[in-house]
């Protein structure tokens, strides 16, 4: 079973266990227990977990999609980085244009919540 504390200036830890009695007297002085923390954007004020805003939910969306987006550029830039592979079936202009409309990403108008990724060339 796991187990949430917290302390004002250390902030919130869980244990997968009961931590023993030397364990809970070695924390810091003010750390209580508490409820387990129901999300990482949930804060701890006056005593109870808060739910986080919407500005904080659509920055955690936005910084979800520009992680992906940014997986998505490394596949591109390795293909981009190796001149060998331009020689043949690849495609320059359609490379270029994918790895544009991914940097564009986070300015389509349904950005963070509702996106439409480009397609990858063939």
């Amino acid at each position: 079973m796991e187990y949430g504390y917290y302390h004002p200036e250390l902030g919130y830890w869980q244990t997968n266990s009961e931590p023993s009695e030397d364990t809970i007297k070695s924390y810091a002085e003010g750390t209580k227990r508490v409820a387990l923390r129901p999300s990482p954007l949930h804060t701890f004020a006056d005593g109870v977990w808060q739910e986080p805003t919407q500005a904080e939910l659509d920055a955690a969306a936005a910084a979800q999609v520009r992680a992906e987006r940014d997986n998505r550029l490394l596949e591109v830039d390795a293909i981009a980085g190796n001149a060998l592979r331009w020689a043949g079936i690849w495609s320059q202009a359609a490379w270029s244009a994918y790895r544009q409309a991914l940097l564009d990403v986070p300015q389509q108008s349904g950005f963070p919540h509702d996106i439409t990724w480009p397609t990858k060339p063939e």
